[in-house]
């Protein structure tokens, strides 16, 4: 297994929970968007569209895509996400399965989305291409990614993290092999899809104040959720301290009168047909 691919396992191990209540609000913003992307209305008109939701997580997708009418097949890599996914979507098949080698006959699909699972593999033109094969054509493809670089407040732990003098661990991956990684811009997004083959590939930056609880954020960073919070969490318990200090801080500059923080972030949504 690559090294990015290892790591991401590891950090996921076991923390659908711990997702669900901190940074999976926050990935549950774009989902509207994504399934209008890929062409499911929510006019009731998709009934019997057959979905694929790669790294459904918790299963945000995959419900709201039920919702909509769709026949869901969700996958995901980490078993307590499959666990919390199924639970939460009983309609849907949902399966441990990993991106890029989908356990799916070519063609198996009218539509497949992904919401933020391309920037966890290590290979994500071959994820994007396998999300191609498993499509029939005349079908389509939604796919969202985190913007680079980050807003102010996708940078929020990272910036209380140098400001405590944190450093990085170093087995944490540096990034993607030169040959696999794609600029995060419309313009990388849109030639990621294009490469693999879809037409009319389009890439539309979404952004959007993220809403939370300065405690619900916090704890996701010492859950241990991403690679800046494992800089975070992995920390010695004064550097950690110290980080909360920053943290707090910098809250400072995105707390809203009731006290919760209005965070700016900024993703990419792009879409294409096969």
């Amino acid at each position: 297994m690559d090294e990015f691919d290892a790591f991401e396992r590891e950090i996921w191990a076991g923390r659908a929970e711990a997702y669900a209540r901190t940074f999976g609000l926050l990935c549950a913003r774009t989902v509207p968007a994504l399934l209008d992307a890929a062409g499911l209305p929510d006019d009731g008109s998709a009934k019997g569209l057959r979905l694929l939701d790669a790294g459904t997580g918790p299963g945000t997708v995959a419900a709201a895509a039920w919702a909509r009418g769709a026949v869901v097949t969700a996958i995901d890599a980490e078993p307590s996400m499959v666990e919390r996914a199924a639970e939460a979507v009983p309609e849907a098949d949902v399966r441990l399965a990993v991106l890029p080698e989908l356990p799916f006959e070519d063609r198996a699909f009218d539509v497949a989305v992904a919401n933020f699972a391309v920037n966890h593999v290590a290979r994500p033109r071959k994820a994007v291409a396998e999300l191609r094969r498993v499509v029939r054509p005349g079908g389509r493809i939604a796919v969202t990614v985190w913007a680079y670089p980050p807003a102010p407040g996708q940078a929020l732990l990272g910036r209380a993290a140098a400001e405590a003098g944190a450093s990085r661990p170093d087995d944490i991956p540096q990034g993607l092999a030169a040959d696999q990684d794609f600029p995060r811009t419309a313009e990388g997004l849109s030639a990621l899809l294009a490469e693999a083959g879809l037409t009319d590939a389009l890439c539309t930056p979404l952004h959007w104040d993220h809403v939370v609880d300065p405690e619900v954020w916090w704890a996701g960073a010492t859950a241990g959720i991403g690679s800046i919070a494992q800089t975070v969490s992995r920390q010695t318990p004064e550097t950690v301290a110290r980080i909360r200090g920053a943290y707090d801080e910098l809250c400072g500059g995105f707390r809203r009168p009731d006290g919760l923080l209005a965070l700016p972030h900024r993703a990419l949504l792009a879409q294409g047909g096969v």
